[in-house]
């Protein structure tokens, strides 16, 4: 059976619906996590695409997420989940309990893809995700989600956190961050 890390830092971390041999705390340097890419089919529709994230190349920048450690047969649900714009790439993980970096699947979605809806000010972005709903259910309960969840880890992402605090305080329904926000 070959074996591969999959690295996730979206809804990978909160939503993990595949098997896996392993889960470990990563992380991914010189890449940062944006909420530029657009869901047709999950948090959005063809007509109102919501907005997911993505990685975007940066220098100095470390994406802290995790990894999973799984067999061929998973990539095919994958491959369907990760559908809307996104490709494969490999690029090397830290794994946060080992010395070496290792050679990680990572779904990115880059700016040449047709649903890449990149960079806007924050207070449209967090606007943007207020509206948006699909198949998958509310945008901002995918950002609530991820922000809960990188709080878990301990981990400080600061345009994850300013966009959940705009949705939660822009959000007449209830919708906030977990105590400790």
């Amino acid at each position: 059976m070959v074996r591969h890390w999959v690295f996730g830092y979206g809804s990978l971390i909160w939503r993990v619906d595949f098997p896996y041999l392993e889960r470990r705390r990563a992380t991914l340097h010189g890449w940062a996590r944006r909420f530029w890419q657009g869901s047709h089919d999950h948090r959005g529709t063809p007509d109102a695409p919501g907005r997911v994230v993505t990685l975007i190349p940066e220098p100095n920048a470390a994406c802290a997420g995790m990894a999973y450690q799984v067999d061929d047969a998973v990539f095919a649900h994958l491959d369907h989940r990760e559908k809307n714009g996104y490709a494969r790439m490999t690029l090397n993980i830290a794994l946060c309990d080992r010395a070496e970096r290792v050679p990680s699947v990572v779904y990115v979605a880059d700016e040449g893809n047709p649903a890449f809806l990149g960079p806007a000010p924050l207070e449209a972005i967090a606007g943007h995700i207020l509206r948006s709903s699909g198949p998958s259910g509310r945008n901002a309960d995918y950002l609530l989600e991820l922000d809960a969840a990188l709080r878990e880890m301990g981990v400080q992402d600061d345009h994850i956190r300013d966009l959940a605090r705009r949705v939660s305080l822009r959000s007449g329904d209830g919708l906030l961050p977990r105590a400790g926000a």
